[in-house]
Parts: C-alpha cells; structure tokens; sequence
C-alpha cells in the first residue's frame, strides 16, 4: 500500500504493485461499473491524474489481505474550480500485488466541474 500511495502522489511507479488482472470500480448510484485489466485502470489513472494535484491517507487499515483507506484528494478541475474531497477506497490484494479497488466518491461534484462531450 505504501508503494502504491507514495508512487500515486508523485503520479509515478504506483503501477508496479497493480496485478494484470486488477479490478476497478467506481461506485455509481445508476449502475455498476466494473473495469478489468491493469492497463485499463492505467489508463483511468493517466485521466484522473490530471485532475488531482495531492493525495493524503487521512486513515489506512490493513487486515491480512484486505485494505480500507480514507484518501484525501485536491482537485483543481477544468472549470478552475479547487476542491479539496474524502474518497473511500477498499483493496484486495495476494501475493504482494494489488488486485482490486473499489472506491465511494461525491459523483456530483465532479459532474458539476466536468465538461460534457
């Protein structure tokens, strides 16, 4: 986990610790979306990056292979709005590889700051 979050706050080396086969999930009160493949959440990553400028662990508990964190993010979105905003993330990981992410973020805001295509 420490690699993952040092790696993530430099925008940097987090994905070593990414399994091939790495879940994701972005909880979403219309539907479930679930995407599968380390080079699928890289690619999610390297949008997502441009939009968080610093990430804290405000809390992190591990038991065995299970991981709950309460990451805290500053947004400066397109519109030029800042944001500071909580994000609970849940883990899974084996053999030193984290293999799923399922994390509960404020959807609104970042519809509200986002441009539609």
């Amino acid at each position: 986990m420490e690699t993952y979050y040092r790696g993530f706050a430099k925008k940097e080396g987090w994905e070593s610790v990414i399994s091939d086969n790495f879940e994701f999930r972005a909880d979403n009160m219309e539907k479930e979306d679930i995407n599968k493949g380390k080079e699928t959440y890289v690619n999610i990553i390297a949008r997502f990056s441009r939009l968080y400028q610093n990430v804290r662990i405000k809390r992190m508990i591990i038991d065995g292979n299970n991981a709950s964190v309460i990451a805290n993010y500053d947004y400066i979105f397109p519109n030029g709005k800042h944001i500071s905003g909580d994000v609970a993330e849940f883990w899974t990981a084996k053999d030193g590889k984290l293999t799923s992410l399922h994390i509960y973020f404020d959807t609104l805001t970042f519809d509200k700051n986002t441009p539609k295509k």
